[in-house]
Order: C-alpha cells, then structure tokens, then sequence
C-alpha cells in the first residue's frame, strides 16, 4: 500500500474495469486538469443498469473497429468491485480532442502504464483526491454478548 500513488481518481464502474482491461485509454471529464503522473484509480461505490449497459454498448461499437482481446468478457453487474482502489494508471495529458474511440468527452485525461492492485476498500470524493485520508475502517465484529452460566 506504500508503494501506490498519493492521489487517486474515482472512476464509476463498468468504465474503471475497462481502463484496466479493454484497453480504454482515455477518461472522459467535463474539468481540464494540468496533474501529470501516476494516480491510483478508484472503482466508485454507484453503478446503474444503465451506466453498465452503456459500456457494454460501447465495447461493442469499439470492438468493431478494433478488436478486443480474445475471450474478453466484462464481468457480471454484480461482480464488478465498487467502492475502493482497484489499480493505477500514469496520466500524461489532458486534451480537447483525441482519435481514440474511447474520447467523448469535453476533456480527456490520456491513460498510461495501466496496472491493476489488490483492491482496497476507500470511500471516494471528486476530483482527485489523497485517498489514504479515505480508506474504509475494517468493518468492527459484533460485540459478543455474555451469557449467563448454567451452574
């Protein structure tokens, strides 16, 4: 955990899994950024039907253009890890326009050096945030209660 980036960025899934299995190689913002380097990327804890199925829509349009690799297959809506540090990935620049067909957005932070971790449960925030500042409390084990004895 000491080895990752100090800033991580929350990205909703299915679009996290496909930066870090489909070869998506842009991240779609409304908000330019001048942040250069290695960030962790967060799964964030929401997903819709819709957001998944739109991604999945999305892989196929792409995939017709430039296929995935063989056997590629997003997981199932509910197996997809939401709500904590899933990898990392170097941002290089933050462009206007891009020919990646995974650009539609009034800016791209352009994705390098993908890497997936074990994941690592941390609440998110908006923009790009210190995420060790976030991580999730292990969850506390219920109290054991005393009972009383027999003899």
């Amino acid at each position: 955990m000491t080895d990752l980036p100090e800033f991580a960025l929350s990205i909703r899934q299915p679009w996290c899994w496909a930066i870090l299995n489909a070869g998506k190689d842009i991240e779609n913002r409304d908000w330019n950024s001048r942040f250069r380097g290695h960030i962790c990327l967060h799964a964030s804890k929401g997903m819709t039907r819709f957001e998944y199925e739109d991604c999945l829509a999305t892989m196929h349009a792409i995939s017709e253009g430039r296929p995935f690799p063989s056997g590629l297959t997003m997981p199932a809506f509910e197996e997809l890890q939401r709500g904590g540090i899933v990898g990392t990935v170097e941002i290089i620049d933050c462009v206007a326009e891009s020919m990646s067909p995974w650009f539609f957005g009034r800016f791209g932070f352009v994705l390098r050096n993908v890497r997936p971790t074990e994941f690592i449960p941390v609440k998110g925030a908006l923009g790009l945030f210190k995420w060790r500042d976030n991580v999730a409390a292990p969850e506390a084990a219920a109290p054991i209660v005393q009972q009383g004895r027999l003899l």
